[in-house]
């Protein structure tokens, strides 16, 4: 075999071979001109001495799509005209027979969608050749059979009065919960001593009244919220949630994950807020729960998570997208409080006594 020059070649120089076997639809020229857009043209077309195509049929037809003047080509003249006519068979038949792990395809073509989010950049994960339904298919096949109940879940009994005060820290384990105001900076200072979340889910007061909106018609009922009631404006209640936003940002380690409970009333709120606060929106994540709650025209049967980042740094991720054997989707199927079950009445007298002072 001789030494192989690339030389660009002008596209309307190159002459496909008369007998070329393999077809190409309109919509895979097109999928291979959105290839050559985003990755520039990297493999060359192979030619004969009379600039006859032997293999690249279809990436010239792209080019000429993309208006290309001239792409790179190598001149194969070692092949006599009996194995250059088997090279062109053999070039296509033989990439047809390998094989996909469908399991690592479907985890690198999941990196690459949060690679997207994670950068705000334009890439359109399409131009692998795979198409979003196909894409869909591959991810939902990393979903691994149904988890059981854990019992670390079951919520244990507890008697006698609330006895927490404003300002309280409680020791538990390794964990440090306080009783305070997320509109107030010190209280974060206390609770933290000194330390930075990586992570913070928070569950604010949704500025509508709990009589109506949250208790329902049960003979356990929420107390009122201390702030965030119903009480506030659009834009009271917006400068209230970026109050609290503003706090946990400057708490949280670069490139922390945040996730904002919120109902479907005041999702402007929460996105305006978050865009004045955080460095990115990630996703929406969608909690579905067993059956509905309160309701006019449609009783509510869902709640949802806005997933901020804090921070210019690349976001910790811990759930990696399966790549541990984590699946994970942004709808989350469990079971509510206000589901019809036995222990019903004594879980929701646990909520009942709780007051949030601010978050």
């Amino acid at each position: 075999m001789t030494n192989l020059q690339i030389e660009q070649r002008q596209t309307g120089e190159l002459n496909p071979y008369k007998n070329n076997a393999r077809t190409h639809s309109a919509k895979q020229i097109s999928q291979i001109a959105a290839s050559i857009r985003q990755f520039g043209f990297n493999n060359p077309v192979l030619i004969d001495k009379e600039d006859v195509i032997i293999a690249g049929h279809g990436r010239v037809l792209a080019a000429k799509e993309l208006g290309l003047d001239a792409v790179p080509t190598i001149r194969l003249e070692h092949l006599s005209d009996a194995e250059k006519r088997a090279y062109i068979i053999a070039d296509n038949r033989l990439t047809e027979k390998a094989g996909w792990d469908t399991e690592t395809l479907a985890i690198e073509l999941q990196n690459f969608i949060e690679f997207e989010l994670d950068l705000d950049r334009d890439f359109d994960v399409s131009v692998t050749g795979f198409e979003l339904p196909e894409i869909d298919v591959l991810i939902e096949g990393l979903a691994p059979e149904p988890e059981k109940a854990d019992p670390a879940d079951n919520v244990p009994e507890v008697t006698g009065p609330a006895i927490t005060r404003l300002g309280d820290i409680w020791q538990v384990g390794p964990h440090r919960l306080i009783c305070g105001d997320a509109t107030d900076p010190e209280a974060y200072a206390q609770l933290l001593n000194g330390e930075l979340a990586q992570m913070v889910f928070t569950d604010p007061p949704y500025n509508v009244r709990i009589d109506g909106h949250v208790s329902g018609l049960g003979k356990v009922q929420h107390r009122e919220f201390a702030m965030a009631s119903g009480e506030m404006n659009e834009a009271e209640f917006t400068g209230f949630l970026k109050s609290v936003f503003t706090n946990l940002v400057e708490i949280a380690s670069d490139g922390a994950i945040h996730f904002i409970a919120m109902d479907w009333r005041h999702m402007g709120e929460v996105l305006e807020a978050g865009r004045d606060t955080f460095s990115a929106f990630k996703n929406l994540c969608v909690w579905s729960k067993t059956n509905g709650g309160m309701g006019s025209l449609y009783r509510s049967q869902h709640e949802l998570f806005f997933v901020f980042k804090s921070g210019t740094a690349t976001h910790i991720n811990n759930v990696e997208l399966g790549r541990h054997g984590r699946y994970r989707t942004n709808v989350w199927s469990y079971t509510g409080a206000n589901s019809f079950s036995a222990t019903r009445d004594d879980d929701l007298h646990l909520d009942g006594p709780c007051t949030r002072t601010g978050n």
